[in-house]
């Protein structure tokens, strides 16, 4: 498989910047492609988001400064278009390690990934920034740094210790089942950070 970006008619540059090339991941409001630095050949991950499906973006407490969180290098403005140009996972996200290994990993292993996710989680909180959206998919794999790392603040908010935030979010496959019946959120803060967290 060629991490060589193939070009896309119509947008295969960014500002003269970056030649972007295949799409490595799609969600909601955002595309997320392969990409090389025009200067430097550096391949990288551009999260696109289309502006004009958002009601609110803010970019202001994206993080960039822990070893187990992606690094957002470049955010670049356009009109209908937010391009964040960040750090390439070269080793694909844990949902798809999880199904390379179908019969379980090593529990060392297993321990040594569950830490640094559980150290970008804790920065992320010291900051008083929660995450919203945990799920394999948004946990990236660098084997070259022997790096697990966290990405995808795009459901992230801010909070104020010792009070709550009220409205749950992130992807209705991993809410914690309080959230899914209706519940007090209150209780699902500890439970499952997939919803809603303080």
């Amino acid at each position: 498989l060629s991490t060589a970006p193939r070009s896309s008619p119509g947008r295969s540059d960014l500002s003269g910047l970056y030649h972007l090339g295949r799409t490595l991941g799609r969600g909601h409001f955002a595309v997320v492609k392969l990409a090389r630095h025009v200067n430097t050949g550096q391949l990288v991950a551009v999260k696109m988001i289309d502006k004009t499906k958002l009601d609110v973006m803010a970019t202001s407490h994206l993080l960039q400064e822990h070893p187990n969180v992606v690094r957002l290098y470049e955010v670049i403005d356009t009109p209908t278009t937010l391009y964040l140009v960040m750090e390439l996972a070269e080793g694909g996200d844990l949902y798809d390690y999880i199904l390379r290994h179908e019969g379980g990993v090593a529990e060392g292993t297993a321990k040594r990934h569950f830490a640094q996710i559980v150290r970008a989680v804790s920065y992320c909180h010291r900051l008083h920034v929660v995450h919203r959206d945990l799920k394999p998919e948004n946990v990236v794999f660098f084997p070259q740094q022997g790096a697990v790392k966290l990405t995808d603040f795009g459901f992230s908010n801010l909070f104020q210790p010792g009070t709550m935030l009220a409205t749950s979010c992130g992807s209705l496959a991993y809410s914690a089942p309080e959230i899914l019946l209706g519940e007090d959120l209150i209780r699902s803060d500890l439970t499952s950070e997939f919803a809603v967290e303080i």
